[in-house]
C-alpha cells in the first residue's frame, strides 16, 4: 500500500509552528513577509524546474518557504526574497551524483549571512518554554518517523547533550545550565526539521550517526571555541560537504520519497536506479 508523503506532515507541522509563533510568541515576521517568502519560493521552484526539465514540486518549495518564515530575519524585503531564491536554487545547483549536497534552507541562510551581513537568525524568539518544546518534539517526531530519519535526530541530540554536559562538568557549572540549553525551541527545530532532511543526510544508518556526531562537534567548536552564534547552522553547512565521502565509506540505499516504507529500512540494500527528479525537502532548520 502506498504510504502518505511525509512532506505533507512536514508542511502541516511547520505551518502550525509558524501560526503559533506569529499568534502567541509574537514573531518578527508579518503575514506580508511570510506571503512574500512563500510566493518567491514557489515561483523559483517553478522556474528552476522548468529550466531543468523536471516536474514542479510545490511541496518541496512550501517546506523551504515555511522554514525561512520560521528562521530568517532581515529588515529588507528584497533580501528576504533573494534568500528564498538562493535557497530554492541551491537544490538545483549544489548536487553530486544526483544527490543534494546541502540542506536548502541551511545553505540559503548561511550564504546570505556571509554575503550581506544583513541577514540573521533569531534563536531567542522561541524562548525556553516547556510547552513549546513539547509541541516541537511531538510535531518533529511525527515528521522524522514518517521520513524514516529519526536515527539522525536522536543521535544528534544525544551527542549534543553529551557535549553540553561535558562542558558544564569541566567548568564546574550546575547541570541545570545544559538542561536549560537543551530546552531551546531553536535547537529542537534544527534537530527535528533540518538535520533530519532525508535527501541530504548520509544513506546508511551508520553514516547518519557519524554525520550527527560531526555536526554536534562542529557546532560545539564554533559556539564555544570560535565564540560565534548560530553554530548549528555553520556546522551543518560545513559537514554536509563530507556526506559524499561518508556515503562512499558507509554505503546504503538512497532515500526516495515515493518508495514504500519498508524499503527505507534496508540500509544494506544497493541504491535504487530511480531518476532523482524530486528536489529535497528544506527542513528547519
Amino acid at each position: 500500500m502506498k504510504r502518505p508523503d511525509p512532506r505533507v506532515f512536514q508542511i502541516v507541522s511547520l505551518g502550525s509552528l509558524l501560526v503559533y509563533g506569529m499568534a502567541i510568541r509574537g514573531f518578527e515576521v508579518t503575514p506580508a513577509r511570510a506571503l512574500l517568502l512563500l510566493a518567491t519560493a514557489l515561483a523559483t521552484q517553478w522556474a528552476c524546474a522548468r529550466a531543468a526539465g523536471v516536474g514542479f514540486e510545490a511541496k518541496s518549495a512550501l517546506i523551504s518557504g515555511l522554514s525561512l518564515c520560521l528562521l530568517l530575519r532581515t529588515n529588507s524585503a528584497a533580501l528576504a526574497a533573494l534568500t528564498a531564491v538562493v535557497t530554492i536554487a541551491s537544490k538545483f545547483v549544489f548536487r553530486f551524483r544526483g544527490k543534494h549536497v546541502f540542506n536548502p534552507t541551511n545553505v540559503g541562510i548561511v550564504l546570505m549571512m556571509l554575503a550581506t551581513g544583513q541577514v540573521w537568525v533569531s534563536p531567542g524568539q522561541w524562548g525556553n518554554v516547556a510547552l513549546l518544546a513539547f509541541l516541537i518534539v511531538c510535531l518533529g517526531s511525527l515528521v522524522v518517523n514518517r521520513a524514516a530519519r529519526g536515527d539522525v535526530t536522536v543521535a544528534f541530540l544525544g551527542f549534543w547533550s553529551m557535549t553540553l554536559v561535558a562542558r558544564a562538568l569541566r567548568l564546574g557549572d550546575p547541570l541545570t545550565i545544559p538542561l536549560h540549553q537543551l530546552q531551546s525551541g531553536a535547537l529542537l527545530l534544527f534537530a527535528f526539521f533540518m538535520i533530519s532532511d532525508p535527501k541530504t543526510t548520509p544513506d546508511s544508518r551508520a553514516g547518519r550517526i557519524l554525520f550527527a556526531a560531526l555536526v554536534a562537534w562542529g557546532a560545539w567548536y564554533v559556539q564555544f571555541k570560535l565564540f560565534r552564534p548560530n553554530g548549528l547552522l555553520w556546522s551543518l553547512a560545513a559537514v554536509s560537504l563530507l556526506v559524499p565521502l561518508i556515503d562512499r565509506l558507509l554505503p546504503g540505499s538512497r532515500y526516495d520519497w515515493r518508495a514504500p516504507r519498508p524499503t527505507q529500512r534496508r540500509h544494506d540494500a544497493p541504491p535504487r536506479s530511480v531518476p532523482d527528479l524530486m528536489p529535497a525537502s528544506a527542513g528547519v532548520a
